[in-house]
C-alpha cells in the first residue's frame, strides 16, 4: 500500500450511558478495550490490546485521557 488513509476523526460513544473500560485477564494477561453500560453492566468490546501503542491509539481514536481497568 503506497498511501495510508488518515483517520484523524475522533470516534464517538454514548458518554451518558457508557464508560470506557480496559478488561484485563489475570491468568493470560489478555486486554480488551471497550465500553461498559453503566445501567446494565454489559461490556461491548471494541479491540484487542496487545501492547501500549495499541492502547494509546484506542484512547486517541475516542478522545480519552483516562480508562478504567477491570480484572
Amino acid at each position: 500500500m503506497l498511501f495510508k488513509k488518515s483517520d484523524s476523526k475522533i470516534k464517538t460513544y454514548d458518554k451518558e450511558n457508557q464508560i470506557p473500560v480496559l478488561r484485563c485477564s489475570i491468568c493470560t494477561g489478555e486486554q480488551v478495550a471497550g465500553f461498559k453500560d453503566i445501567h446494565t453492566g454489559k461490556f461491548n468490546d471494541v479491540t484487542l490490546i496487545r501492547n501500549e501503542s495499541e492502547l494509546e491509539k484506542f484512547m486517541k481514536e475516542y478522545g480519552l485521557s483516562d480508562i478504567t481497568r477491570e480484572y
